[in-house]
C-alpha cells in the first residue's frame, strides 16, 4: 500500500550542496517524497556551484530537482534564497515563475508573526573580505568529508559506531564554537532590532531552534542545518516549529546510502528536458 504524504505548512531546507562529494541527495529525495508542503524555502547552498563535479551528480540529484519542480507546478510556493556556494543565482534575483522565486532574503507572515529568512553568509567576515580563504575552507571541508566517509566504512566493517569529524571539530575547537555563537548572537540581535518574531538561517551547518533574549527583546532563532551530515530540515505546522532530523530506519530500504554514478551526461540531459517541459506548460 502506498504511504500517504505527511502534511506540513512550511518546510525550510538549506545546505544540501548538490553536486559536491558530501551531498546526501538520496536521503533528501526520500524526505521530499514523504511530505506534502504548502510552502518550501530553499535557504541557500542548495546546488554547490563552487565545488560542483558532474561525477557526483547521481540520479537522486536529478530526482531532487524534479521533485521541487513538481511541487512548484502543483501550486506549492517554492522560494529559492541564494547562498554563497550558489551565489551565481543572485544574477536572477526577483525571478518569478509559477510560484518559484529567487531572492536574497524573504519575509513571511506566519500566523500573525514575522519570519525573516536568509542564508547567513552576509555575516561571514571571511566571505566578505577574503573570498579565497572561504573557498579554501570549502575544499578543505570536502576533503574532510571524503576522509570521514572512508573512516566510517571501516568503522562499520568492524561493528563500530560512525563518527563525524566535522561535528567533533565544531563542538570541541574553541574557535569554531566561538564563531557559531557569534553568528547566532549577531543574527538574533539584528532580528530583535527589526522586530522579527523568527529569524531562520542556514550557512553554518548547525541545526538549532532556541529563544534568544536580550535587554531589547526576544526572538526565536532557527537554523535548518544541512544535508551532508546532519540531514535536517525545519518544519512549521499548526503554529509550531519542529527541527526534523532524517532517520533512514523510518523510511525503509529506499534510504540505503549507496551512491549510484549513472552516466552524468544522460542525467543532465534528462533534467534539462524536464525543465524545458515545465517552462512550456
Amino acid at each position: 500500500m502506498k504511504q500517504s504524504r505527511r502534511a506540513v505548512e512550511l518546510v525550510v531546507i538549506s545546505d544540501s550542496h548538490l553536486g559536491s562529494i558530501g551531498s546526501r541527495a538520496k536521503e533528501l529525495y526520500v524526505y521530499l517524497k514523504n511530505i506534502s508542503p504548502e510552502k518550501i524555502v530553499l535557504n541557500g547552498d542548495i546546488i554547490d556551484i563552487w565545488q560542483f563535479k558532474k561525477r557526483y551528480w547521481d540520479k537522486y540529484h536529478t530526482k531532487v530537482i524534479k521533485e521541487l519542480l513538481t511541487f512548484a507546478s502543483n501550486g506549492v510556493n517554492v522560494y529559492y534564497i541564494a547562498g554563497n556556494h550558489d551565489e551565481a543565482f543572485r544574477r536572477f534575483l526577483d525571478f518569478k515563475f509559477e510560484g518559484f522565486t529567487i531572492s536574497n532574503k524573504l519575509i513571511l507572515n506566519l500566523d500573525g508573526k514575522k519570519a525573516w529568512f536568509f542564508h547567513g553568509d552576509v555575516f561571514d567576515i571571511t566571505m566578505q573580505y577574503s573570498r579565497w580563504i572561504t573557498r579554501l575552507g570549502g575544499y578543505s571541508y570536502d576533503i574532510l568529508i571524503y576522509v570521514n566517509s572512508i573512516t566510517n566504512r571501516l568503522l562499520k566493517f568492524f561493528g563500530r559506531e560512525k563518527r563525524s569529524f566535522s561535528k567533533i571539530i565544531k563542538n570541541k575547537v574553541k574557535a569554531a564554537v566561538s564563531y557559531i555563537n557569534k553568528f547566532e548572537d549577531t543574527v538574533s540581535q539584528i532580528a530583535i532590532y527589526n522586530q522579527f518574531d523568527y529569524v531562520i538561517c542556514g550557512h553554518i551547518h548547525q541545526p538549532c531552534h532556541k529563544k534568544v533574549v536580550t535587554k531589547k527583546g526576544s526572538v526565536e532563532y532557527l537554523n535548518s542545518g544541512d544535508w551532508i551530515e546532519n540531514l535536517t530540515a525545519l518544519e512549521y505546522h499548526k503554529k509550531k516549529w519542529t527541527l526534523f532530523q532524517f532517520d533512514s530506519k523510518s523510511f525503509g530500504k529506499e534510504t540505503s546510502t549507496e551512491i549510484i554514478y549513472k552516466n552524468p551526461d544522460q542525467l543532465f540531459a534528462d533534467l534539462v528536458k524536464e525543465i524545458n517541459v515545465k517552462l512550456i506548460q
